[in-house]
């Protein structure tokens, strides 16, 4: 069974992405960096759901810290962004440089996210902060930028949002996006 990192921002958008890798013979070890959510309770809820997936699913799961000042730093200056500006790709450049650290740390040698199962992120900054994570973090490594939204499994994450009751929240996680209204 092939083993990957998978950089998880909760646990609605990670269930159908586990389930298809589960069923193609792919071991996530899921790894929750995510020092963008604000407030800290958000973001401890956020990652109780998806402890309690991984539990039932036995597998396993690193916390990252939490450093939400340190998140704040790297975005300054880009607050009033939009959403899918400049922030955003940051945040991801951010978050999946952390997630290829990882990856090469626990000798794994492929990572991918479910940020990239979410319509309201964009797929190329996605796929360009993986990029650019993997070029800082050196050989050893590859990102997959697949497109988590296709092949039915944004139809399914619906369901199995129902099937496990996840808390569903309705903003990316920043206090920036949450000023926005935009949902999930």
């Amino acid at each position: 069974m092939k083993r990957v990192l998978l950089h998880c921002c909760c646990a609605p958008c990670s269930s159908a992405i586990i389930e298809w890798m589960l069923q193609n013979e792919v071991r996530p070890t899921l790894f929750y960096c995510n020092p963008n959510i604000y407030p800290e309770e958000e973001y401890l809820i956020r990652k109780n759901e998806l402890t309690r997936y991984a539990a039932k699913l036995g597998l396993d799961i690193i916390d990252d810290d939490y450093d939400h000042a340190a998140w704040l730093c790297c975005v300054k200056g880009l607050e009033h962004e939009p959403e899918r500006g400049s922030r955003c790709l940051l945040c991801f450049k951010y978050r999946l440089l952390r997630a290829a650290r990882k990856c090469k740390e626990l000798g794994l040698e492929e990572f991918t996210t479910t940020l990239a199962s979410s319509r309201w992120k964009s797929l190329e900054q996605i796929n360009a902060a993986g990029q650019w994570a993997v070029e800082q973090v050196g050989g050893g490594i590859r990102f997959d930028g697949r497109n988590w939204r296709k092949g039915g499994l944004q139809q399914r994450r619906n369901e199995l949002l129902k099937v496990n009751g996840f808390y569903n929240q309705l903003y990316c996680g920043c206090e920036f996006s949450m000023c926005k209204g935009s949902e999930k």
